[in-house]
């Protein structure tokens, strides 16, 4: 969704364009952050004696990218999480940081400890990829620095490749803007103990809020560079609701575009070519070594040079497989068109939101599934979205209603093949809304088949309490007969998967400007194995 755009850079009223000098300087910094990669290379060099400046576990701890012998443990040594430099309070130095795993939460068996270095070079930052567990199990881990120990973290790995699975809860979010409400949507997640949270992008907002009356504040401007980055994410780190969702379930992460910038693609910035592709690409470059500095995402995820691998599947048994994709990296630019029924270039072939890397990847994988349900997890939504009152079209920029040609090849072999009992999952425009997709490319025929479902979540805050008679959700309700549910609240959405159906709930919440909303269910759909289409619950 779109935010106010400030010039001025992180902190200040000034200008902050950074040229090819800027852009050079940064190459050493992440240069020496891939050298030391996840903190485990060198860690006997790191200095393991000497008090901690504070209690460096601030930011919480974390897990998350489950495989069936394996899931990612993060934390950031931070004793002073807002410190302006955005260092975190800590020295500039590499520290121990010990680690164990263990079948208990009192750690009486461990079955896997080690130590890694958390480096400057990555804020004080560690990702261990703690391997050798057995698939489907509940863990507990923590973490030592000096003398100071970690929050214990729970996790879970996925079950087996080959398992049969019966069920499985999960939960997906989006769009959580600090400013503009409190992270209580993770309250009653964490209450429903999901077995995977799945975050579909906007984790942060660069920009600051456009509502009058903000709740909360960011304590720095608009982030241009690595520091102000590093003290955006730490700041929405410091909220307790997400810290102990983070701290009691595994997630799997993809990013939208309030990482970086509103509405960027590939290596174009929304503001170009007042913002140069150099320009824009540098501070890509920063946004990006942040997101991994502040997520349990696998060491191979690190940022290389100016890009991120981000794309990537988990498969729990044979019960479902999270496709998860990365729609900005690899986006053809926006198109400036005022008429999307009269766009040139619009319905281009060629024209790509995944790459022609990733869309052969995530197809030929959907080729190949054997999972009962086969899951989309991305960022903006993938069904025609027609947004005019009346006669004609108007459609969103910034989502799947600008690429129909690529979107028509993941129908396509949706509809191929209804034994993938395909399930598109995503956020961005601060609204639930359940959707049919239909193979039909204009969704001309009210009547015609569904060939799989979307579920789009609502934001976490973003927005602020929303509206419960907004007039677009009325709008969407008349002109789009295949989306038989929207609703403009805050909230998330809960998800429980059997081999013969799928329930989705949307969970509403009244308000979010202060921390004490309660929730309910909004509607509930369900989706049968191999009967395509969304059924109230």
């Amino acid at each position: 969704m779109g935010g106010v755009r400030r010039q001025g850079g992180a902190g200040s009223g000034t200008p902050n364009r950074l040229g090819r000098r800027g852009f050079i300087g940064l190459g050493g910094v992440s240069a020496a952050a891939l050298l030391l990669g996840t903190g485990t290379v060198g860690a006997g060099r790191a200095k393991a004696a000497g008090p901690m400046p504070g209690y460096p576990f601030s930011l919480g701890v974390a897990s998350g990218d489950p495989l069936p012998d394996s899931v990612v443990l993060w934390t950031r040594l931070a004793p002073e999480p807002l410190a302006e430099d955005g260092l975190g309070g800590m020295p500039a130095r590499k520290v121990v940081v010990r680690y164990e795993v263990a079948t208990d939460e009192r750690f009486r068996e461990v079955v896997a400890r080690g130590e890694a270095a958390a480096v400057p070079e990555l804020a004080h930052s560690v990702h261990i990829d703690a391997r050798g567990l057995r698939p489907g199990r509940e863990y507990f881990y923590r973490f030592r620095a000096g003398s100071e120990t970690s929050p214990v973290g729970r996790t879970r790995t996925a079950p087996a490749e080959d398992a049969r699975v019966g069920d499985l809860r999960f939960a997906f979010v989006s769009c959580q803007h600090y400013e503009e409400g409190y992270f209580s949507a993770y309250r009653h997640l964490l209450a429903d103990d999901p077995d995977l949270v799945a975050h579909c992008g906007d984790y942060i907002y660069e920009s600051p809020s456009g509502l009058a009356v903000r709740p909360r504040t960011h304590v720095v401007g608009e982030p241009y560079d690595l520091r102000a980055y590093r003290l955006r994410y730490a700041q929405y780190k410091t909220d307790p609701d997400l810290q102990r969702a983070h701290v009691q379930l595994p997630w799997i992460f993809t990013y939208d575009d309030h990482e970086v910038d509103n509405n960027w693609a590939g290596p174009i910035s929304e503001f170009y070519p007042e913002v140069s592709i150099e320009e824009f690409l540098l501070r890509r470059t920063q946004a990006f070594q942040a997101y991994y500095e502040h997520l349990p995402l696998r060491p191979s995820r690190q940022p290389r040079g100016t890009e991120i691998p981000l794309y990537r599947r988990f498969r729990y048994g044979n019960l479902a497989t999270f496709q998860v994709l990365d729609g900005r990296q690899y986006r053809d630019p926006q198109l400036p068109c005022a008429d999307p029924m009269d766009c040139e270039g619009r319905t281009d072939p060629d024209r790509t939101m995944l790459g022609s890397q990733q869309e052969r990847w995530l197809l030929d994988g959907l080729r190949r599934s054997r999972s009962t349900w086969n899951v989309l997890v991305q960022q903006v939504p993938f069904t025609q979205l027609d947004e005019l009152e009346g006669d004609g079209f108007r459609f969103g920029k910034d989502n799947w209603n600008y690429f129909p040609a690529a979107r028509q090849k993941i129908v396509d072999v949706l509809a191929e093949r209804p034994s993938l009992n395909g399930i598109v999952i995503g956020g961005e425009i601060h609204r639930h809304l359940a959707a049919d997709i239909k193979r039909d490319a204009d969704y001309a025929d009210p009547a015609a088949p569904a060939v799989a479902s979307e579920f789009v979540a609502t934001s976490v805050a973003s927005g602020g309490n929303g509206n419960p008679s907004s007039a677009w959700v009325s709008r969407i309700m008349r002109e789009n007969p295949h989306i038989p549910y929207a609703h403009e609240r805050r909230g998330y959405v809960r998800c429980e998967i059997r081999q013969d159906q799928w329930r989705t709930d949307f969970q509403v919440l009244p308000y979010v400007t202060t921390a004490d909303s309660p929730v309910e269910t909004g509607a509930s759909f369900v989706v049968e194995a191999g009967r395509p289409g969304l059924q109230p619950a």
